[in-house]
Parts: structure tokens; sequence; C-alpha cells
């Protein structure tokens, strides 16, 4: 009891503008040490010569701002799905990092893997798909106690810019899980910008309805879909890079590039406002090898249930060893799926992509209804990965 109390007593304090010796919460080493755990009541500044743990969950209150500065690293103990950090309706991340001052979130396990703590999740007050005539808000998957949507299409939840986010995705149940950033009902005057997620036992980003945009946003090596959108998700979406690469090989039952939902779950197909995006410069390569139940790509774009999509400017890459026929011949694989026993895609969803032929991608399956298209077009490249120089990987 004695720790959990120093903990929270370190996460709601005063803000941080300074550390010094006299600090309670800042420990021995060159660097000092703090904790963090419960609830950020008022206006807090971390310091990026602090490094800092996550012991627990962490929640920015409403009408509060949790200020992150260039440069700081927070650790999150190896916890699965109880150690997260959550910036609830109302409250605000300012974490606005550089080139060459990212802002880190990662596992503080001497040995860290996917799973190893909840990643961000931030809720917002902009709309989600709905019944007409009212205003939805939903549930976030931690909890009922957490609410998020709304009708402020232009709502602020603060910035991520420059800032790397791994080792994320913990399993809350079968059904539940975390993601390594977690968007729900997020505004338009939101910043998200230059992000790098790796390492995700589950899905890399996911945007559960909202308006805002983002751009420049790395993806490396997740077990599920690389890019998740639903619940009404009406954003804009820019230069984007998701790969998995050849040694890494856990996935669940059916991995994805981009997985788009119209609705929750396809549960609500009577319901307005469903899905309706951009995609303007992705690329996805999918260099993991895999066969039958172990396919390490189902789908590369599966747009379903009521979800209106436009992806332009999008490259496809498969690697030698990843399989896109199986032992028999047959094809196994969707290059662009438009269909779902909840729901199709809805009219107009258009994906425009040039493939890398090798490795039999061209023979991959194209599930397009009337009313859709997938085009495929000459010397389209995708993703500028000069803008990804800052995260040191090497493509």
């Amino acid at each position: 009891m004695k720790t959990k109390l120093f903990s929270i007593l370190a996460a709601s304090a005063l803000a941080f503008t300074a550390c010094t010796s006299t600090d309670p919460v800042v420990g021995p080493g060159e660097k000092g040490e703090a904790k963090l755990i419960g609830n950020i009541t008022k206006d807090m500044v971390l310091d990026a010569n602090t490094e800092y743990t996550m012991t627990g969950a962490v929640y920015v209150k409403d009408g509060v701002t949790l200020t992150i500065p260039a440069g700081t690293v927070i650790k999150a103990l190896d916890g699965g799905t109880d150690v997260y950090l959550m910036v609830e309706r109302g409250g605000k991340i300012m974490a606005n990092g550089t080139a060459a001052k990212p802002i880190v979130f990662t596992s503080a396990a001497a040995k860290p893997k996917e799973g190893d703590w909840g990643g961000v999740l931030i809720n917002g007050k902009a709309p989600l798909s709905g019944e007409a005539g009212k205003v939805t808000e939903n549930n976030a998957e931690i909890g009922e106690a957490y609410k998020y949507g709304g009708s402020v299409v232009d709502d602020n939840s603060g910035i991520l810019n420059y800032v790397r986010i791994e080792y994320t995705g913990a399993r809350i149940s079968d059904e539940k899980e975390h993601n390594g950033l977690t968007l729900n009902g997020v505004g338009n005057k939101t910043t998200l910008s230059n992000i790098y997620l790796a390492y995700g036992d589950d899905d890399a980003i996911e945007f559960f309805g909202g308006s805002v945009n983002a751009s420049n946003i790395l993806v490396v090596n997740c077990t599920d879909d690389m890019f998740d959108f639903t619940e009404g998700y009406s954003g804009t979406v820019k230069n984007v890079y998701g790969i998995r690469e050849e040694g890494y090989l856990p996935v669940t039952v059916d991995p994805r590039g981009i997985e788009a939902d119209g609705n929750m779950d396809g549960k609500a197909p009577s319901h307005v406002n469903q899905s309706n995006f951009k995609v303007d410069g992705i690329t996805i390569i999918n260099n993991a090898p895999g066969l039958g139940a172990n396919l390490t790509m189902h789908d590369v774009f599966k747009i379903r249930r009521g979800a209106k999509a436009t992806i332009t400017n999008a490259f496809v890459k498969f690697g030698p060893k990843t399989n896109v026929l199986d032992a028999t011949g047959a094809v196994v694989v969707d290059l662009v799926d438009y269909t779902d026993r909840n729901g199709t895609a809805a009219a107009g969803t258009s994906i425009e992509y040039t493939i890398d032929k090798a490795n039999n991608l061209d023979k991959a399956k194209l599930n397009t209804i009337p009313g859709t298209s997938a085009t495929a077009k000459d010397g389209l490249k995708g993703a500028d990965t000069g803008v990804f120089s800052w995260t040191g990987y090497k493509f």
C-alpha cells in the first residue's frame, strides 16, 4: 500500500518543471527516476531529464493537460493490461518531440516483447457512427467509466509529434485488446504526426470514429492489423508505411494491412455517419512467411460493413517467403476485399495501387462489388520513407 500511495502522489503532484534532490519522486542516478500511476488531476509538465516508469494505469482527467517535453522516455512496467496511458475525454496530451529528440514510450522489461503493456489511448468528443438524430457515445474497451464520442468535430486532445510507442497490445479479453495507439472519437484539432509504432500484440493504430487527421506513421511488426478504422472515422491519413519483417511470425488469425468497418463490428448497419475516410500515400510490405492457418497477411485491404474508403498512391510488396498460394496452388490471399457476411463496403469505395508482381502477388484476389473499384496503376510509390529517418529504421 505504501508503494502504491507513493506512486499515485508522484503522478498527480504539481507539474514537474524541475527535479531537485528534495523531490520525493526523483531517485538516484545520472538521470532522475519517477513512477507514474493513477489520476493526473492538475496540469503536469514532465522533465526530459527524468526517466519515468508507469507502474499501472495513468489517467489524464477532464480539463487537465499533460505536457511531455522532447526527449522524454517513459517506460511501462511489464504489467500487461493494467499498464497504459489514457487521456480522458476533455483532457490533453502535449507530446511534441523533435526528430533529434523524440518522445519514447517503451517497455521496462529487461527483454521487452509485444504485449508488455497497454499502449496510449486518447478519448475525444468527436462524432461516431450511431442512430440518426442522436449524439453517440461509446465505452472505451478498458471499461464503461471511460466514455468517448460526442458532437465536437474540431475537438482538440493535444499533440503527438515525433513519438515512438513500442511493445504494446496487451489483451483485455478474446474480443478486446489494447493497440499501440488507440484513438477514440478524437477530433480534427488534435495533431498526430511522425509516429513510430513497433512490436504491438494487436493493431498498431486504431481509429474508433472521430475526425482526427494523421500523417507520417511508421508501423513495424504488429501481430494483427497495421491500420484499423471503425465506428464512423471521417479523417484523412497521409504518408503511412507498414511492414512485417521476415523473421516476425506471431500474428492473429486474420492480420491485415488496412481493416475498415463502417460501424461497430457490423452490428449496426442502419447507423448513420459510418466510416468515410481517405488514405493518401501508403506502403504495405509483408516479408514474413506463412501458410494455411498461419497466413501473415490475410488481406492487404479489407473494407467492409458500411465503410467507404478512398485510398490513393498505394504500393504493396510481398517477400520471397510470403505465400500467396497454398500447397495446391490455390490463391489464399486477398489484395482487396470489399465483402463480409456482416456487410460490404459502401458504394464509392476506391483504391488505386501498384504492386510488386514478384512472389505471385499479382495472383492475389480482388473481391470488389458493384459501385466500388480497385485499380492497378503503374509507378505509384506509396509512402515517402525519407520522413522516417528520425526513427533509425533501416528500410
